[in-house]
């Protein structure tokens, strides 16, 4: 991860939610039944990386509204501060 932002290959671009549901696997070789496990492997690992990517990032969201939002609350108290002891004095 750098600058805070996971590492990603060029040739893995974004994954939509209409890849996922519209996801069709190829079927096994000649004599297996069902889906091919490693192209099903690559998909979900594909899946866990964006998923991974898109909660770290609303983590940071979090994060960084919080700390907007104690900035705000700091301001506001420093304001109400200045005020009262304008009013104080103004007499």
């Amino acid at each position: 991860m750098a600058d805070g932002v996971p590492y990603r290959s060029r040739y893995c671009l974004p994954l939509y939610p209409a890849q996922v549901r519209d996801r069709r696997f190829r079927c096994t070789r000649l004599g297996r039944r069902g889906l091919d496990p490693e192209d099903v492997r690559r998909f979900l690992d594909r899946v866990a990386l964006e998923l991974a990517a898109a909660q770290e990032a609303a983590e940071r969201a979090r994060r960084e509204t919080a700390q907007v939002k104690d900035a705000l609350r700091r301001w506001q108290s420093e304001q109400a501060r200045i005020r009262n002891h304008r009013a104080l004095y103004r007499w």
